[in-house]
C-alpha cells in the first residue's frame, strides 16, 4: 500500500489501522477536563481550576526540561484527584473510552492500586475491584479488549508488595493478567522484589517489569534473570550491553517502547537518535505504546507518526511490531491466537480467504 503524500494523509491512515497498546499507564490516562471538574466539585485545593492552569502539573510543556524524576513528580500531582469511587471509575472508563478512539483494539492498561487509594484511604482490594469492573463495562461500550496489570511501585515495602500480587491473584477472574514494577529504578533495585515475583509467576501470572530507562543495562538482566520478566517497559538502554541484548533475543523478551516518553523522560536526546532502529536491526521483539497519554499529551497513532517520520520506520515495521504485541499480550493462548487471527487480515497480512476464516 503507497504511503498518503501528506502528513495529513498519513495520520488518518495510521489512526483508522487497528492498534495494540502493551503499556499504557491508567494513572497517566486522565483527561484534564475530567480533572477540573473533579478538582471543583469535591474542593481540591488548588489556585485555579482552569485546564490551562492544570495543564502545567499534569503534562509535559513542549519547553520543559526533560528529566526523569520531574515526569514521575506528575503522578504526585494526580494522585490527588482519585476523591471518591465515582472519581476512579469516570477515570478508568474515559482510558478505555480514549483508547477506542485511537482505533486500539487491544490494551493492557496498568494501574497502581496504591495511587488509587493511599490519599483517601481506600483498600487497595476495594480501588481494584472498582477498575475491573468499570473496564469491563467499558470494552463492552467501546468495541475494545482490554486486560489489566497491577502495578508494584520500586519505593513500596515488600510487605505492600505481595499485597498487591496476592490481589492480582485473586483478580485473574476479572481481566488481570499480569504484575508490573515500575518507578524510580535509579534508587530502587528491583531485586528485593524477586521472591514476590518469582511466587506470583509460578502462580499463574505474567510479568512485565520497567528497566532500562532510567537505569542501565543491568537492570534489565536483573528484571529478566531474578524477576522472571516476559516483557521489559521500555528496556531501550539494553542496546549499551550486548550481552543483554543477546539475553532478551534468546529468551524471546519483548521491549514496550515508549517514544516520547523516552525524550520526555530524559533517556534520549532526539528522536533521531533513539535506538529503536537498531533495535529492531538486532531481531528483538519490539512494541510500540504511548506509556502516559494525557502526561506526555500523544496518542498511539502520535507514536506511529514519530518513529515514521523522525526515525524511518516503515509502515511495514509498524505492523509488523503490532503482531508482536498481538504475541505478546498477556492473554490464554486460544485468545492470543483468535486475535491474532484477526489482526493478520485486519493489517492485510492474509487475505479474507485464507485457512483463518472469518473473523472472530
Amino acid at each position: 500500500m503507497p504511503l498518503p503524500e501528506t502528513a495529513d494523509g498519513l495520520r488518518d491512515q495510521l489512526h483508522a489501522m487497528p492498534k495494540v497498546d502493551l503499556h499504557r499507564h491508567l494513572e497517566g490516562s486522565l483527561r484534564l477536563s475530567t480533572l477540573s471538574e473533579i478538582a471543583r466539585n469535591h474542593g481540591i485545593d488548588l489556585p485555579s481550576y482552569d485546564i490551562e492552569y492544570l495543564r502545567r502539573f499534569a503534562t509535559v510543556a513542549t519547553d520543559e526540561r526533560p528529566d526523569f524524576h520531574l515526569f514521575l513528580a506528575k503522578f504526585s500531582f494526580l494522585r490527588r484527584f482519585y476523591t471518591t469511587q465515582a472519581a476512579v471509575e469516570r477515570i478508568a472508563y474515559e482510558a478505555v473510552a480514549d483508547a477506542a478512539a485511537d482505533n486500539i483494539r487491544y490494551m493492557e492498561l496498568r494501574f497502581n492500586p496504591v495511587a488509587l487509594s493511599r490519599h483517601q484511604g481506600f483498600s487497595l482490594d476495594s480501588v481494584t475491584r472498582w477498575v475491573c469492573n468499570t473496564v469491563a463495562q467499558a470494552q463492552r461500550d467501546h468495541n475494545i479488549t482490554v486486560r489489566l496489570i497491577l502495578q508494584i511501585g520500586r519505593d513500596e515495602s515488600v510487605e505492600t508488595a505481595s499485597q498487591i500480587a496476592r490481589i492480582a491473584l485473586d483478580y485473574r477472574e476479572h481481566g488481570v493478567v499480569g504484575l508490573d514494577l515500575a518507578g524510580d529504578e535509579v534508587h530502587y533495585p528491583a531485586r528485593r522484589f524477586a521472591e514476590v515475583f518469582q511466587r506470583a509467576q509460578r502462580e499463574g501470572l505474567n510479568i512485565t517489569v520497567h528497566a532500562g530507562e532510567a537505569g542501565g543495562a543491568e537492570n534489565v538482566r536483573e528484571a529478566v534473570e531474578l524477576l522472571g520478566a516476559q516483557r521489559i517497559g521500555h528496556g531501550v538502554r539494553a542496546i549499551e550491553n550486548s550481552d543483554v541484548i543477546h539475553l532478551l533475543r534468546t529468551r524471546g523478551v519483548t521491549l514496550e517502547v515508549c517514544p516520547t516518553s523516552n525524550i520526555q523522560t530524559g533517556v534520549v536526546r532526539q528522536f533521531w537518535q533513539h535506538p529503536l532502529p537498531d533495535l529492531l536491526a538486532l531481531d528483538l521483539r519490539v512494541t510500540i505504546n504511548t506509556d502516559d497519554p494525557s502526561i506526555s499529551d500523544t496518542t498511539l497513532t502520535d507514536e506511529y507518526m514519530t518513529v515514521m517520520l523522525a526515525m524511518g520506520v516503515t509502515l511495514e515495521q509498524i505492523k509488523s511490531m503490532i503482531l508482536t504485541a498481538v504475541d505478546s499480550s498477556f492473554q490464554p493462548a486460544e485468545e492470543r491466537a483468535r486475535l491474532s487471527r484477526w489482526f493478520l487480515r485486519a493489517l492485510g497480512c492474509v487475505s479474507s480467504s485464507s485457512e483463518y476464516g472469518e473473523a472472530e
